[in-house]
């Protein structure tokens, strides 16, 4: 009798298991597909759950979310090289990445410029980086950035005509993680309590930063492990330099703060890779 009430309890105890672990897996396919709306025009299941809270863990798959990005550029630029110059191929794979995200990033980096450039105080600034049009410094800062990444993009294809389809994917995961994992470091702030902004991951937890850690772990592991070892210690360079600048200027971060150093770190790893390969 004991064994078969011993039997029973460990039946039920593995279903039970199955269950957990069955809504677990749910919940955590729910948290990446809100961090998929977060990030890129992509479209998810309408039915999907949202929430502040759920937003906060979506921070953990970032990096995810940034390779499936680089994953189609590279796929963009591949088909188009078969057919067109570097130069055209190079540019639709940057085409392709801003239609993905709706130039999330880019907006953000924009932002961070003009408000940094034209606003004196924390409160001038903050509410000049929520204005929806675009001033000198941002438009700057913009034709600066998409300038130089087509420029190093088309040098180390000229090095290796497909070196570009594996660096967009490596380069999209780390400069997102590499935004991300501010989050962990600096206060989230905003002009005042009762601003209305857009939604953002502000919170970020150790599990939510080790998810990010691991993500960019094995993209890394793409690379040669000397050149894989420069850029990392080049990307925490980019995020220490970012950060501090953030909280000189502002007292911590904001949403655009965050858009302008996943592109400042995407461009930075690109040229310490074109050092590298040259």
């Amino acid at each position: 009798m004991n064994h078969k009430a011993d039997s029973l309890s460990n039946t039920k105890n593995s279903a039970t298991d199955k269950k957990l672990n069955a809504i677990g897996f749910k919940r955590q396919w729910q948290v990446f597909l809100v961090a998929l709306a977060f990030f890129t025009r992509i479209p998810i299941p309408e039915s999907t759950p949202y929430s502040s809270e759920r937003l906060n863990q979506a921070n953990r798959y970032f990096g995810v979310v940034g390779t499936i990005i680089g994953l189609l550029t590279a796929i963009v630029y591949w088909i188009s090289v078969q057919v067109f110059p570097i130069e055209l191929a190079v540019a639709a794979a940057i085409i392709c990445g801003l239609l993905l995200t709706g130039a999330f990033h880019e907006d953000g980096l924009a932002d961070v410029f003009d408000g940094f450039g034209g606003g004196w105080s924390v409160e001038q600034k903050l509410n000049i980086m929520k204005d929806s049009r675009l001033g000198t410094y941002g438009a700057s800062a913009l034709v600066m950035m998409l300038g130089c990444r087509w420029a190093v993009l088309i040098a180390l294809a000229k090095i290796d005509i497909l070196l570009p389809v594996g660096l967009l994917i490596v380069m999209h995961t780390l400069s997102r993680i590499c935004a991300a994992s501010l989050i962990f470091s600096y206060p989230y702030v905003r002009a005042d309590q009762d601003s209305k902004v857009k939604p953002l991951a502000n919170q970020q937890s150790q599990h939510d930063l080790w998810v990010l850690i691991a993500t960019g772990l094995i993209i890394l592991l793409l690379l040669p492990l000397e050149m894989a070892i420069s850029l990392t210690l080049v990307l925490f360079v980019v995020r220490w330099l970012c950060g501090k600048w953030f909280q000189q200027q502002l007292g911590g971060y904001t949403g655009d703060c965050l858009g302008a150093t996943q592109q400042i770190a995407e461009l930075m790893g690109y040229l310490t890779l074109l050092a590298w390969l040259s």
